[in-house]
């Protein structure tokens, strides 16, 4: 009996310290702090550099699969084995060369993608005053929703 009374007010001393520590945090955030909310995965899909991006990956893919039948036609018309081997590697070598350069090139437009929307939020944010803008998913409720307005200037 003493240890579960020692634990309950163990346990509501300490909902007590969290509380006030919660109030306390709050009580620093000033009355017209504006927060507002961006769907970013909606923004990302009706973007038309987004969209450019996934069809020229599309054709790459598809270059490659020629690629990919061409070396395999080459390879089963080869019928020395040492020469073979030399062409299943060299061809092997460039399939390698041509995927990277393929994922570099796919990195590097969509991290440019990812800095303009970034920076497109930001400016919209600033513009209209906002102090904090966070993604529509972490968020239950409230908060301005500018996921429209954001689409409208990455397009």
């Amino acid at each position: 009996m003493k240890n579960s009374l020692k634990f309950l007010t163990v346990s509501l001393v300490a909902f007590a310290i969290g509380l006030a520590a919660g109030n306390y945090a709050i009580s620093d955030v000033p009355s017209n702090f504006k927060v507002a909310v961006v769907d970013v995965q909606k923004v990302v899909a009706s973007s038309s550099q987004v969209k450019a991006l996934k069809d020229e990956q599309k054709k790459k893919g598809q270059e490659l699969a020629k690629f990919i039948e061409t070396a395999k036609t080459n390879l089963d018309k080869e019928k020395d084995a040492k020469k073979k081997k030399a062409l299943e590697e060299k061809y092997n070598k460039e399939f390698q060369a041509k995927r990277d350069a393929i994922a570099k090139n796919y990195e590097t437009k969509l991290l440019a993608i990812d800095k303009n929307i970034s920076s497109v939020i930001d400016k919209n944010a600033q513009a209209n005053g906002y102090n904090l803008v966070l993604a529509k998913g972490v968020v239950l409720s409230g908060g301005t929703d500018i996921t429209d307005a954001i689409s409208k200037e990455v397009k």
